[in-house]
């Protein structure tokens, strides 16, 4: 029964792997702010939420981190984790002068992430025994009550695979010359968000199962501010650009145009309030804690030339794969220089738009 709850079959997107000029390990620096400034969060997190008990019946702490793609973000947070436990525990257990329990740590992306590159970028010194588990986490990916702290960072806005409708010529909801939901009709974006509300309760579902009950999960995501319009937020307006680009080369004939249509990102940028209600219908978990974290896509030298750059590089180390995939690999560069192009010509249209990235503390409920 566990073999078969694993086997559910989801679309990959890994970020782009190896060290090179647009590597995920070379270009997620927006996502390692997202890590340092949820630090202290975490520490706090663990320092006033994680049961005592749990400490003392564990000799083995275990540690999930989902979407974790190559690093070296994931190192960092897991190293977060892994000090803010063991202070807890030295807290609580001076005075017994027990030992301080193993940690081990399960490193979670999909089977086609680059875990090659994770492996041989583990650090040397680390204080826990390294683990990968491949597999999409819309699933289940461990044993019942195995899991004590679950992290996520910039990984649950990926769908596990992009909404039927748009691609179906007779649906409402087909997206003809578009590649998201932000300049749209309210079907698609219908679509989407159906797809989101299916997916995080498979992923809460699955959780629920796995962490052990006072267990914690930390959800760190890109997405909009309660009551923003979709087309407001900065993805939405990074993907129209995006999309355009690909029309063009379509009307240049590099691409078919219906190979456009075909297309979709597969990303939800959802609010806050959209997270709570999809924990609330699921039920098995509290909500001790959210938090805005304060980040900006800007450089830090504020130069719009710069942060052009660095937004441009940034997202093709994300999507590249998925682009690749579906139109091949030789309109990559002429893609990217159109976009970047775009991109400087609208860069104060980018700038208005509205983001946020939020952190979310969870917490296993007892079983019924």
């Amino acid at each position: 029964m566990a073999a078969e709850e694993t086997k559910v079959l989801q679309e990959a997107y890994p970020m782009k792997g190896g060290d090179g000029l647009y590597s995920y390990a070379k270009n997620s620096t927006y996502q390692r702010k997202a890590t340092g400034y949820a630090k202290e969060l975490i520490k706090a997190a663990i320092a006033g939420k994680l049961d005592k008990e749990i400490l003392l019946s564990s000799k083995t702490f275990r540690i999930a981190d989902l979407g974790c793609s190559v690093g070296p973000n994931t190192f960092s947070a897991v190293q977060n984790i892994l000090e803010a436990v063991e202070s807890k525990y030295q807290y609580y257990c001076q005075e017994l002068n027990p030992q301080i329990p193993d940690f081990q740590v399960f490193f979670n992306d999909h089977t086609s992430n680059d875990f090659n590159l994770l492996f041989t970028s583990l650090p040397n010194d680390r204080g826990y025994y390294a683990a990968g588990v491949p597999g999409s986490f819309y699933g289940r990916l461990f044993p019942e009550n195995s899991i004590h702290f679950v992290h996520s960072s910039y990984a649950i806005q990926w769908l596990s695979g992009v909404p039927k409708e748009l691609v179906n010529k007779n649906s409402p909801a087909w997206n003809k010359g578009r590649i998201h939901y932000s300049s749209s009709g309210d079907e698609v974006v219908m679509a989407y968000k159906a797809q989101f509300d299916k997916d995080m309760e498979q992923f809460l579902q699955a959780r629920a199962q796995e962490i052990v009950c006072g267990g914690l999960m930390v959800l760190i995501f890109p997405g909009i501010p309660n009551g923003t319009h979709h087309s407001q937020n900065q993805p939405s307006i990074n993907f129209e650009i995006l999309g355009s680009c690909l029309m063009d080369l379509a009307r240049k004939g590099m691409i078919s145009e219906e190979k456009v249509d075909s297309f979709n990102i597969p990303t939800y940028n959802m609010s806050p309030q959209e997270l709570e209600a999809a924990v609330e219908r699921n039920g098995c978990f509290s909500i001790e804690g959210k938090e805005n974290l304060p980040l900006s896509v800007q450089s830090d030298s504020g130069d719009q030339n710069i942060s052009g750059q660095f937004v441009e590089s940034h997202l093709r180390a994300v999507v590249e794969g998925i682009i690749k995939q579906h139109f091949g690999e030789k309109i990559l560069d002429v893609l990217f220089d159109c976009y970047r192009r775009k991109l400087h010509e609208n860069f104060s249209i980018f700038e208005s738009g509205k983001m946020g990235s939020f952190f979310f503390l969870l917490k296993r409920r007892a079983a019924n």
